[in-house]
């Protein structure tokens, strides 16, 4: 999952407690970086819970219905070998690219949609895992050999959703930086910019998936994370291939998620005819227009139910950790912080228009910039401290680990040398000069299971961001009149700023991209106005830049997951990378030409002239208020806002420190989440925290209460809203413009002063 969106780590034991089929393990395994050997010994000296990896491998696995018992394996370790279980030949196919590819185009057009209106997306590893699985079985025995047929596995399945999974990335280029970059009126509009908007694609899918190669010796194999998606999706293919009843249960997971996608869509399209009836419920409207006048102020505030497949589904996929967090984040931001800074005039709404007049009545969720310092608007106020505690809060976690980074970069070191010194340094030289077992060691440090000719080599990874890398230098300096060596700089940046998108999506799910974004557009807006351009080509440049960081950031993190999955199943990365390449093409087609479907459907998209719009678009408004912040002459953010900032900012940096340095990892879960507190500061919607939160609740208990049906279905429904919900908004698109859609024909009942809220 991605979005304007977080996060420092929900406690990864918490988020196991959610995942089907995992049971407790180890949580301080969890929650530091691997130790040595000794610091193993050390730990069970001192009484701690350290498991032995070796014997939980070596103890059987009991299969129950399809359902993988895991009570002895661990999240960090590949699966054990199952008796009888088969050996797949090859599992690069024809087959499992293509389909994956044709899965993730579906995520690839949700994606757009759910980030325009949101500001988040989603990966497709759980979709891609249960349909790949649906569509190809049936085919493998149907068919024969030459047409597509033959055996059909689970690393076979692995491919086709890692290729799904790539193919449904960087959505949100076009749900934040390319948005604001017409709002701003410095591109021509996205029809005629059609081109453009391919190459630059480009530059970010394949950079990013070369990124995520050797960042998976890091967080993967050292820092053993536990990327939930990535696990989520390992252990729903396991249950679908392995098990007594693996048929059974892969045809239940099959149907779950069929008709929970097919419910989405449905509830998706329909509710376009009666927002305010089958979406939106505007409860503190309706005890407005009951008498109760004042209620109204939490109406202004964007306090709404909405029946939302998408985010629900998120809450039951991300747990209650990061989920009560991003509403408590939301509830200190829209219904504490908001009114305070507004009553005691430091922020100013606007009176909202509507057919029927609503004293009192508000919008505060607007982002007017005339005088940002002065008469700010509620949400550009706290834009500023929801974005310094993410970025405090993902650099903080980034620094705590140091030790891991450090050894991570002396074993990459070591490789290196052993690569390309290794024909002018030999064993023998090393063993008379007395280091030479040390070296040894030290190479070895980080111990990879994968055999080497299912590795990816250095030439195929680092040949693929070579050419990344050069294509960009030529499309940023032809099409967009950047710099060669700022364009160079922007690479490296997208680079460090991936470490924090992998480590937010390997501890919670959520990658707080967007303000990744927003952070190296800090960067490139203050060398901007140190080369004395233009405001204009200030703005271009840093959103641009922004861009690079958030689509490597987006492509590297999904794609690092997807090495999870892969090294759980004992899989080939070399495969999943090859298929990754082919998705990664599907994508920048996909994610461009489905903007621009929506831009010539909603024009509102790119264009502030309109007064209502059905796509509240918040990364756009955040985006482009940085851009405007960062290339003024002076910073344009209130007095009181920067403040505010830096003392949250502050307490970001203080929660992660005590989580590390005081707290019993078993208790990190009640540790707040501070990156999702600061995406509730800047998401200026607040039904979906609330949406995530009841699907987080419903989840726990179904959980506690009927664990084997949670265990069976959970992942498939999660997986089946959020995919069906962006498809939905790809038919309203379709819809809107046939001339048909709900803001023609539908009715405005339940709707605030009778205006249309679809």
């Amino acid at each position: 999952m991605s979005s304007s969106s977080p996060f420092e780590a929900i406690d990864t034991v918490d988020f196991i407690s959610n995942v089907p089929q995992l049971s407790p393990v180890d949580e301080k395994r969890h929650s530091k970086p691997a130790s040595s050997l000794d610091d193993a010994s050390e730990e069970k000296k001192r009484g701690g819970e350290q498991i032995d990896y070796a014997s939980a491998i070596d103890s059987e696995v009991g299969l129950e219905g399809g359902i993988i018992n895991v009570n002895n394996i661990n999240t960090d370790d590949p699966f054990p070998i199952e008796e009888g279980e088969m050996v797949e030949e090859q599992q690069l196919t024809f087959r499992a690219v293509l389909v994956g590819c044709g899965l993730g185009a579906v995520i690839a057009a949700s994606n757009v949609y759910l980030g325009l209106k949101t500001g988040w997306t989603f990966g497709a590893s759980l979709f891609g895992s249960i349909f790949g699985f649906a569509i190809l079985k049936p085919l493998s025995t149907a068919l024969p050999r030459w047409a597509g047929g033959g055996p059909f596995g689970p690393k076979e399945n692995n491919v086709c959703q890692s290729a799904a999974s790539a193919a449904g990335s960087l959505g949100l280029l076009f749900t934040s930086g390319f948005p604001a970059l017409y709002e701003l009126g410095l591109l021509e509009s996205p029809s005629a910019d059609i081109g453009r908007l391919f190459t630059f694609t480009v530059c970010c899918a394949f950079f990013g998936l070369a990124f995520s190669v050797p960042l998976r010796r890091f967080y993967i194999l050292k820092l053993k994370l536990v990327f939930p998606s990535g696990i989520a999706a390992a252990y729903t293919i396991r249950s679908l291939h392995v098990g007594r009843n693996a048929a059974e249960a892969a045809r239940k997971k099959t149907w779950a998620l069929f008709w929970s996608f097919v419910a989405a869509i449905t509830l998706r399209v329909v509710s376009e005819y009666a927002p305010g009836l089958l979406w939106d419920w505007h409860v503190f409207y309706a005890l407005n227009r009951v008498g109760w006048e004042g209620i109204i102020a939490a109406e202004s505030w964007g306090w709404i139910w909405e029946w939302t497949p998408a985010f629900i589904g998120a809450g039951m996929l991300t747990g209650i950790n990061a989920s009560y967090s991003f509403l408590g984040g939301a509830f200190l931001a829209w219904a504490i912080i908001g009114p305070v800074i507004v009553s005691k005039g430091m922020a100013f709404g606007q009176l909202e228009a509507t057919p029927v007049n609503i004293t009192g009545y508000m919008n505060y969720m607007g982002m007017e910039l005339s005088d940002p310092i002065n008469a700010p608007s509620p949400r550009y106020w706290l834009v500023w401290p929801g974005t310094l505690m993410l970025l405090c809060a993902s650099f903080t976690e980034v620094a705590c680990n140091w030790r891991s980074l450090f050894a991570a970069a002396i074993s990459a070191y070591h490789n290196f040398r052993t690569h390309f010194l290794a024909s002018r340094i030999s064993s023998s030289s090393l063993d008379s000069e007395g280091d030479g077992e040390k070296d040894k060691a030290e190479v070895v440090e980080i111990v990879d299971p994968v055999p080497v000719n299912e590795q990816v080599p250095w030439w195929l990874w680092g040949g693929v961001l070579a050419a990344s890398i050069i294509v960009t230098c030529i499309v940023m300096g032809v099409q967009f009149g950047q710099n060669v060596g700022i364009t160079i700089l922007a690479i490296i940046f997208a680079f460090i700023f991936s470490f924090i998108g992998c480590e937010s999506s390997g501890r919670t799910d959520i990658n707080p991209v967007t303000s990744i974004g927003n952070a190296s557009q800090l960067v490139f807006g203050g060398i901007a106005k140190g080369r004395g351009y233009s405001v204009a080509k200030g703005e271009l440049l840093n959103s641009l830049s922004g861009m690079l960081a958030l689509g490597a950031a987006e492509q590297a993190s999904d794609m690092i997951s997807d090495l999870k999955t892969t090294h759980l199943l004992r899989a080939s990365p070399r495969a999943v990378f090859l298929a990754q390449l082919c998705g990664a093409v599907v994508s920048v087609f996909m994610a461009a030409g489905v903007y621009v479907v929506f831009s010539t459907a909603y024009p509102c998209i790119n264009n502030l002239g309109y007064e209502t719009c059905s796509f509240p678009t918040p990364d756009v408004q955040a985006w482009r208020a940085v851009a405007i912040a960062v290339s003024s002459d002076t910073l344009p953010i209130p007095t009181s806002s920067g403040y505010t900032a830096i003392g949250l900012g502050i307490a970001a940096v203080l929660s992660v420190v005590v989580k590390y340095t005081i707290v019993p990892p078993k208790y990190h879960v009640w540790v707040p989440n501070f990156n999702a507190i600061g995406i509730g500061f800047i998401m200026n919607v607040c039904t979906y925290p609330v949406a995530m939160f009841f699907g987080s609740t419903v989840t726990f208990f179904w959980r506690r209460m009927f664990f084997k049906n949670y265990e069976m279905y959970c992942f498939a429904v999660a997986a089946g809203f959020i995919a069906g919900e962006g498809l939905g908004g790809i038919v309203t698109a379709v819809l809107t413009i046939a001339g048909v859609s709900g803001s023609v024909f539908g009715t405005t009942i339940g709707c605030p002063g009778a205006l249309y809220c679809g």
